[in-house]
């Protein structure tokens, strides 16, 4: 699920679905190279481009549990690969 500025500049309407190879454990990296290869406009605006790190002001969560600082390899849990529980993007509050 992304946030409601990042699912108008890609423009969809609701969940975005994506589809991994079999093979490969589905990873935050897996996900987020599939969701910019579906919709190049996002590219830069989770992670930066050089890089490849996430950007400050986005978090990610998988099951309830923030995911963020988890290393861009570790695998997802079963729940999000199977698409039992959405993937969220979230933008970060900032601000005082």
């Amino acid at each position: 699920m992304l946030p409601t500025h990042l699912r108008r500049l890609a423009c969809v309407d609701g969940e975005v679905t994506l589809r991994f190879d079999g093979e490969a454990a589905a990873t935050q990296r897996l996900l987020l190279d599939a969701l910019e290869a579906g919709y190049p406009m996002l590219r830069g605006t989770l992670r930066d481009q050089a890089t490849g790190r996430r950007r400050a002001l986005v978090k990610f969560f998988a099951c309830g549990e923030d995911v963020s600082f988890d290393p861009p390899d570790t695998p997802l849990p079963s729940m999000i690969c199977t698409g039992a529980e959405p993937f969220l993007i979230v933008g970060a509050m900032a601000g005082g």
